[in-house]
């Protein structure tokens, strides 16, 4: 079902187009219902509205109360512990020595989402940056978390929760179970400042595809037009499409809200095959076409196995026991099958082709590569 309703901004009234978008989201929140969702992506799902953005926070802090399983004591760990102590106040005297094997340094990060206001707690995750056994049991002591601009958006501190294991006996044999170097800690760290965001600026928003095709972001653009009314979308490049919004913060949310939710038939990805040589693994896109072909392949096996022989001199023989190596060298030919393509031939002649012959996904990458560089393969071979 096509949408054929349109909103349009009526010129006779002399009001400001950000004031009648305004008035209009109402109606637009109507009339998206309406709209058919079969085979369509919604806006939200495939773009990002430009400036609204995670921020990656890092710290450097001290893990306490290892079971014994924390760094042993060197330059760089006495440093960190004395630099703690001093912090409360406490001075260490001058070549003193000490045992922290129930400490551990630990770099400390987290993601401060977009619009995350002070006083509200984000997740840390902690791992050992030294030759820490184990952060099973620590306590993180309070660690200052830093953005790009080195200022400081977080506070973290609390017990660690550690999936991992790691058991070391006397003879130094150990059993390691997932990482047990790396914890984190659950709404472990409180936000102490917002990062600004340019959301509320401008009169336009603009939505950046996370996939840059050209035919998305026209169709992304005629959505929105074919909705609020022509002139209100146009697409920048194929990445970014730019979107009049109004300039009341609580309208151009309401209006965001609507739009977001916005459903279109996203276009067809282009032809491509994706190898992945360590795992052989082999994805193949839907438009992939293949030119008319005849394949065969085939190989030698070639087995050496190699056996030692005793050489022993008789009885009354003035001789030495000797050794001798013997190789024996196999070869089979495997017998070469052939299969012809025929023009316009699809992912599934190929598929049957292949699975008829029997062919391994090694062997199936060097026959994609003799096909695109003999010029029967329409689409991209990505190697990976």
């Amino acid at each position: 079902m096509k949408l054929s309703t349109q909103i349009k901004l009526s010129h006779r009234i002399k009001l400001p187009q950000n004031v009648l978008l305004g008035i209009s989201i109402v109606l637009l929140s109507f009339f998206v219902l309406t709209i058919n969702s079969a085979h369509a992506a919604r806006i939200k799902d495939i773009s990002s509205v430009q400036g609204v953005r995670d921020n990656q926070l890092i710290g450097y802090g001290l893990v306490v109360g290892l079971p014994g399983t924390g760094e042993k004591s060197n330059a760089f760990s006495e440093q960190s512990f004395k630099t703690m102590l001093n912090n409360f106040g406490i001075t260490m005297p001058e070549g003193a020595k000490v045992k922290i094997k129930n400490v551990a340094p630990v770099a400390v990060s987290a993601i401060l989402p977009a619009f995350t206001k002070p006083g509200q707690t984000i997740d840390v995750t902690v791992a050992a940056i030294g030759e820490a056994k184990s952060l099973r049991g620590g306590l993180l002591l309070q660690t200052f978390l830093k953005g790009a601009d080195g200022q400081v958006y977080a506070l973290a501190q609390g017990s660690l929760v550690v999936g991992g294991l790691g058991v070391e006996g006397r003879d130094g044999s150990k059993v390691i179970i997932n990482t047990p170097t790396v914890g984190r800690i659950s709404s472990g760290a409180i936000v102490e400042k917002e990062v600004p965001t340019p959301f509320g600026d401008g009169d336009y928003l603009t939505f950046n595809l996370h996939r840059g095709d050209f035919s998305n972001a026209k169709r992304l653009s005629d959505s929105i037009n074919n909705l609020v009314g022509p002139n209100t979308a146009y697409p920048m490049d194929a990445t970014s499409v730019r979107v009049l919004a109004p300039r009341d913060i609580s309208q151009r949310v309401a209006y965001l809200a609507t739009l977001e939710n916005l459903e279109l038939k996203m276009a067809d990805e282009s032809a491509k095959i994706i190898v992945n040589s360590r795992t052989g693994t082999i994805v193949i896109g839907q438009n992939v076409q293949l030119k008319p072909a005849a394949i065969t392949h085939g190989g030698l096996t070639v087995t050496i196995n190699e056996t030692q022989e005793v050489s022993q001199p008789n009885a009354f023989a003035n001789g030495e026991t000797v050794v001798t190596n013997k190789s024996t060298i196999n070869v089979t030919q495997e017998d070469a099958r052939m299969f012809k393509l025929d023009a316009g031939a699809t992912l599934d002649d190929l598929i049957r082709a292949v699975n008829q012959v029997g062919i391994a996904p090694g062997d199936l990458m060097s026959i994609l590569e003799a096909l695109k560089d003999a010029g029967a393969l329409d689409g991209q071979l990505i190697i990976i």
